[in-house]
């Protein structure tokens, strides 16, 4: 089916279960300071087994200190003896939303003018419904794939330091989730501002985040009789030197896919630094004029920033301490270690103290871009989205796939979906997905997973 026909199509009667599982999710509060995954969890297994999956097929998971942050995994046991299982990925937690900063109630999926509205319609419970309503037909289908396909519903994604259900399987149950690879978030296609699709993206890999404390320490005294010898002097000098250290270009072939892709038939001077860059990663010219986009920037090194700030005990005394955060987004491949010690080099002043923060994460292996998990988006994007090139890319955020990937399960972020220019207002106000997109999408991973699931 084309994109019109699918877009066309937006009654058909199992679009309107997925509705009601798509709702439900939305209007399951699941945001960390009132919300419980547990309980969305528990609805999802409850219409898995109403589509007749049997307890045996379903793990419910949560621990005595985090009681509402559990979550589920599902298994639809494949055909082959042979081939491994692929694993489908989502977390069920959202960001937090305000009822008084929205135009309308977070909490409630509402259809309006093209759009649906509401806190994770995009981010990603969009996704969730996806898997969750694939598989129950599938099972009512009496459909057995080749392949074992899982599903794991998680917490915690959505905040740093809460429980992470995706980091307590990979820890716990890594049998649980085995698998030769993972499809999750972190894809998606653009929109120009008529509407028309673009780009479909394929997210293959992504930065790691690593926090540091800043900090410096004096003596102090009384600020009448002021020094130059000053904590706070100190950490604004070395906080400086942070912002005008520029990390090391780096590629790999995620990005230097992005760029050769991403750049394809351009002829102004960014499109042709994108082609130029990926044939060449020492073309200083090139590199030189994708800096001045803050997102390319990004993408072609470790940056580190300063977030947060604090200082001093006493408006009338000289600071004895003064610290701020620094935040690091990693290029993929690069440890911890390495990242502190550039910095260090760079501040170049042993009295400020540089204390990795937890967690401190590994160094991951970033997926590769694998022809056998390429191809069949490739020929799934063509049916549905003609004409429109899939572009992989390594995000500069954070996703579960950090914790998935260091078990040996390559993890790739979906196309299908889709937003416009000015975004979907994920983590922000007014989160909203178009009703196209949503069900486009939905037919377009449902006919991806079984290709994927048929290898083998």
């Amino acid at each position: 089916m084309g994109l019109a026909g699918a877009a066309a199509a937006q009654d058909r009667p199992d679009q309107a279960r997925f509705r009601e599982i798509y709702k439900e999710l939305i209007e399951t509060n699941t945001s960390l300071s009132v919300g419980s995954c547990t309980e969305a969890a528990a609805k999802m297994g409850a219409r898995l087994k109403s589509a007749g999956f049997k307890d045996s097929d379903l793990t419910y998971y949560a621990v005595p200190e985090h009681p509402k942050d559990g979550g589920v995994v599902a298994i639809l046991p494949g055909s082959s003896k042979t081939a491994k299982p692929m694993l489908l990925l989502g977390h069920l937690d959202v960001v937090e939303a305000k009822r008084a900063d929205w135009t309308r109630d977070p909490f409630v999926l509402i259809e309006e003018n093209g759009y649906f509205y509401g806190r994770g319609t995009s981010d990603m419970k969009v996704i969730d419904a996806t898997w969750v309503d694939m598989l129950m037909r599938f099972k009512e289908g009496k459909y057995q794939p080749k392949r074992t396909i899982k599903l794991a519903l998680t917490c915690g994604e959505e905040t740093v330091n809460a429980f992470n259900g995706a980091q307590w399987l990979a820890k716990n149950k890594p049998e649980l989730i085995a698998a030769e690879f993972a499809l999750n978030e972190g894809g998606g296609g653009r929109a120009d501002k008529d509407g028309k699709l673009q780009t479909q993206g394929l997210q293959v890999g992504e930065k790691v985040v690593q926090q540091f404390r800043m900090e410096t320490t004096n003596p102090g005294g009384h600020s009448s009789v002021p020094i130059r010898d000053n904590a706070i002097y100190q950490l604004a000098q070395a906080l400086l030197k942070v912002r005008d250290y520029e990390f090391p270009m780096q590629m790999n072939d995620t990005t230097r896919a992005f760029f050769e892709r991403g750049g394809a038939g351009r002829t102004d001077a960014q499109g042709l630094a994108m082609v130029a860059l990926s044939k060449n990663p020492n073309d200083k010219a090139a590199e030189a004029e994708l800096n001045k986009d803050r997102g390319f920037h990004s993408m072609l090194r470790t940056t580190c920033v300063a977030t947060l700030l604090d200082g001093g005990h006493a408006e009338n005394a000289l600071s004895q301490r003064a610290g701020a955060n620094i935040n690091c987004r990693m290029f993929p491949g690069r440890s911890m270690d390495e990242t502190k010690a550039a910095l260090e080099a760079a501040i170049g002043d042993p009295g400020v103290k540089l204390t990795p923060l937890q967690p401190i994460r590994g160094r991951p292996t970033p997926s590769p871009l694998d022809p056998k998990i390429l191809g069949p988006i490739e020929k799934v994007t063509a049916k549905y989205f003609p004409g429109v090139p899939v572009i992989p890319t390594m995000s500069t955020g954070a996703s579960d796939a950090i914790y998935i990937t260091p078990i040996g399960i390559p993890t790739y972020g979906v196309p299908g979906f889709w937003s416009g220019p000015e975004g979907s207002g994920a983590h922000g106000l007014n989160e909203h997905m178009a009703v196209k997109s949503v069900y486009v999408g939905r037919d377009y991973l449902t006919d991806l997973v079984k290709m994927l699931a048929e290898q083998g």
